[in-house]
């Protein structure tokens, strides 16, 4: 486990660099999973700084994550986009993971939308649904690695956060109102995150199938609890990349690509739809 805890002055020093290089002022933010950097192309106006160039912040080494914030009008709302992510697996600590998400609240970000590529452990799910996080479960942290571990800082959130509706109840339904008009069939229940990069065996979907799990990946939930630990309301949507319902399908992440790239139209047309129906 590698612990690094981080000081409110790194994250005020990543957002202060993130205010000087855009002209925008976000109150939403997106977090875009793999092969969902294309929506990140419809925003007008945008300002695009690259990962790297932002202290402190963690730099992408996965295929398809490309590392940029974009900062821009989609569907009439300011948003502030991650175009791809980092994972704990590639190294970084849970807070260095977090960083871009306390950067974000201290710029006034105070919605979060993440999404992420999953696997199907529900055995009705197949390859390209699209499922709305309902709850989580919290597998690595369970073992320790929790983005919160270490020091607290009471400015920017209590020491023991409640995590009982992680996923706000009023963005969910309005998520569940937009897909029914726009004839997008959504999927809904709970998303594990295991540490990675290895997928999961044939046991392990077994296991976290009993644990009541309906989608497996490897990110999201540290980017959730430092969220809700800063106040903000998130909504949660998983691309169904792969089904896992027998436990013995072979996974690729070329194929966890091409899903995204084939499903991300119906997951763009609902996103923009959420944002549309924000007031």
């Amino acid at each position: 486990m590698t612990d690094e805890f981080l000081t409110r002055a790194e994250y005020e020093r990543a957002a202060q660099y993130i205010a000087a290089h855009t002209q925008h002022k976000p109150r939403i933010g997106l977090v875009l999973g793999s092969g969902l950097n294309a929506l990140a192309d419809e925003i007008a106006n945008a300002d695009v700084i690259p990962f790297h160039t932002i202290p402190g912040f963690p730099v992408s080494t996965v295929a398809g994550h490309t590392g940029a914030l974009v900062i821009g009008e989609l569907s009439g709302k300011c948003v502030m986009a991650m175009r791809g992510r980092v994972h704990y697996y590639e190294g970084y600590s849970m807070q260095r993971v977090t960083l871009p998400i306390r950067a974000m609240r201290a710029l006034g970000v105070d919605t979060l939308i993440v999404t992420n590529a999953a696997g199907g452990v529900n055995k009705d799910f197949r390859a390209g649904d699209v499922m709305l996080i309902t709850d989580q479960l919290n597998l690595v942290g369970m073992t320790g690695a929790n983005p919160l571990r270490g020091p607290n800082d009471e400015t920017l959130g209590p020491r023991f956060p409640d995590m009982t509706a992680a996923y706000d109840p009023m963005l969910c339904n309005l998520a569940r109102r937009v897909a029914r008009e726009q004839g997008i069939p959504l999927r809904e229940g709970v998303y594990i995150m295991l540490a990675g990069p290895s997928f999961e065996s044939p046991a392990d979907v077994r296991f976290i199938r009993l644990m009541g799990a309906d989608a497996v990946g490897m990110s999201t939930v540290p980017e959730v609890i430092v969220a809700r630990h800063g106040g903000m309301s998130v909504l949660g949507l998983s691309l169904i990349s792969n089904s896992l319902a027998t436990g013995h399908e072979m996974v690729s992440h070329e194929e966890v690509l091409q899903a995204g790239k084939n499903a991300v139209p119906k997951l763009a047309t609902l996103i923009k739809g959420v944002l549309a129906g924000l007031s």
